[in-house]
């Protein structure tokens, strides 16, 4: 069992930046590849990236693309998602998740169904 815990969301002005962190315990993270997904009121939950276990390959959806970057240091058992050039239309809440992965494509991990582990998400929103 793995369990996440986000951290970092709150309220940002257009422009902005934030960096939200996903705190792992349980199992190292290392073992997993990590996404981010994000779910606005009304709206099915998406995909915002993902990255492998060694944080070697990472894929982001192109509505973040530029704007957004993922990291992880899994010696700290975390990963991280910068996000930068905030839009109102990113407000949502954010969620890490786990998968055990070992592929090599990683474009194919955009769907919610694969994950295996989920945080409780961290709200972000941002004002215009």
């Amino acid at each position: 069992q793995v369990q996440l815990v986000e951290s970092g969301g709150g309220l940002v002005q257009a422009g902005g930046s934030l960096r939200l962190s996903c705190a792992a315990s349980g199992r190292t993270l290392s073992r997993y590849a990590m996404g981010w997904f994000r779910q606005a009121p009304g709206e099915e939950r998406d995909f915002v990236g993902c990255i492998s276990w060694s944080g070697g390959s990472i894929y982001y959806a192109d509505s973040v693309k530029g704007r957004f970057t993922i990291s992880r240091d899994n010696a700290k058992n975390t990963v991280y998602l910068q996000m930068n050039s905030l839009k109102p239309e990113d407000t949502a809440v954010y969620y890490c998740a786990a998968l055990d992965y070992r592929g090599s494509d990683y474009r194919t991990l955009t769907s919610q169904n694969l994950y295996h582990y989920w945080g409780q998400g961290t709200q972000v929103t941002v004002s215009s």
